[in-house]
């Protein structure tokens, strides 16, 4: 497997194979996404790679992108859009700001499944982490997916937030160097 990072636009001709990727990865259970949201993601892809600090990380096998992972720098004053609010809830303002803003954010993280358990994700997860200032990476995932919480805690990230074992929520996962790992409540 080839990894090949991407800091800028160059990564726009790729975003169809991205987006076949994200096809693969979310539209199963338990993500249940569909085509609509795999439209979405390939144009929010077109803005993305403007945010400050953005890395992609993509994964080729020959010319067959098998996965990527996209991140940036989380701004300051913390976002109020798509799953912002829900994570500020549960880390409340003061953790947001030490925690998040400034940190290296993942956004995203997609394997196609003839990839999975070739450790493509971890490489990927770490690629785009590797850098991240002081340390400081974080992402969420959904509380539905146990297979992907259960791969967060085996590449040694922290859970940040514990929403109810039953709910639908996301958790905020902070990396392996992440100075605030050690001050993250443990689950009950």
């Amino acid at each position: 497997m080839d990894i090949r990072i991407f800091t800028d636009g160059n990564l726009l001709p790729h975003s169809a194979a991205l987006r076949s990727v994200y096809i693969d990865a979310f539209c199963a259970p338990p993500w249940n996404e569909g085509e609509e949201k795999a439209n979405e993601f390939a144009v929010r892809l077109t803005s993305n790679v403007q945010r400050p600090g953005f890395t992609a990380a993509v994964a080729f096998d020959g010319r067959r992108i098998m996965g990527f992972a996209t991140a940036w720098t989380t701004p300051t004053p913390f976002p109020s859009d798509r799953c912002y609010p829900q994570t500020a809830a549960g880390l409340g303002h003061g953790r947001v700001v030490d925690w998040l803003c400034g940190a290296r954010e993942i956004d995203e993280l997609a394997v196609r499944t003839s990839a999975r358990g070739t450790g493509t994700a971890g490489t990927l997860l770490r690629t785009v982490t590797e850098d991240a200032p002081g340390g400081r990476a974080w992402l969420l995932t959904s509380v539905r997916s146990s297979r992907a919480m259960a791969f967060y805690r085996r590449e040694r990230w922290t859970q940040a937030t514990h929403p109810s074992p039953e709910g639908q929520g996301t958790v905020v996962f902070l990396g392996p160097s992440h100075p605030a790992g050690s001050l993250a409540a443990p689950p009950l």
